[in-house]
């Protein structure tokens, strides 16, 4: 299941990719156009700003943007940012990798197997789809066919 904290990160990403070529958001106008408690806000723009996905400016023209287009910022980044692993076992994590501690032999594990299956689907459609991407599907669903970025 997707976290809060994984949520609130797309969504603020989103915010602010739809504000891509305008001055600093500030920390209260992300929090208010995305529906992201602020105080809860500010913990998750540090860590993507750490992560170097976005850029701050301080003073009273401040706030956040993006560091990169936003068809360079990924789902599954995002995600192995605020949550860690995407796989939903350790064993099949191919960043996060640990054995599990009640399984006998990795090779002949069907749930192994299963889940390497899921996990290679997951993550296939996770690292294709940017915030871009999202904000796409978010104005179709909207009806609003046009492209923001024409």
């Amino acid at each position: 299941m997707l976290s809060k904290k994984a949520k609130y990160a797309i969504r603020a990403l989103i915010v602010l990719g739809e504000n891509y070529d305008k001055p600093p958001m500030k920390i209260s106008a992300i929090a208010e156009k995305g529906h992201i408690p602020k105080k809860f806000l500010e913990q998750i723009l540090l860590l993507l700003r750490n992560s170097g996905l976005l850029s701050s400016k301080k003073g009273a023209h401040g706030g956040y943007n993006l560091s990169k287009d936003s068809r360079e910022i990924y789902i599954a980044q995002i995600m192995r940012i605020t949550d860690g692993p995407i796989a939903m076992v350790p064993c099949v994590s191919l960043n996060f990798y640990s054995r599990c501690t009640e399984c006998q032999e990795e090779k002949t594990c069907g749930i192994r197997d299963v889940f390497t299956d899921v996990r290679d689907s997951t993550l296939r459609i996770l690292a294709e789809t940017s915030i871009f991407d999202v904000i796409q599907r978010e104005n179709q669903l909207k009806g609003n066919k046009t492209d923001f970025w024409d």
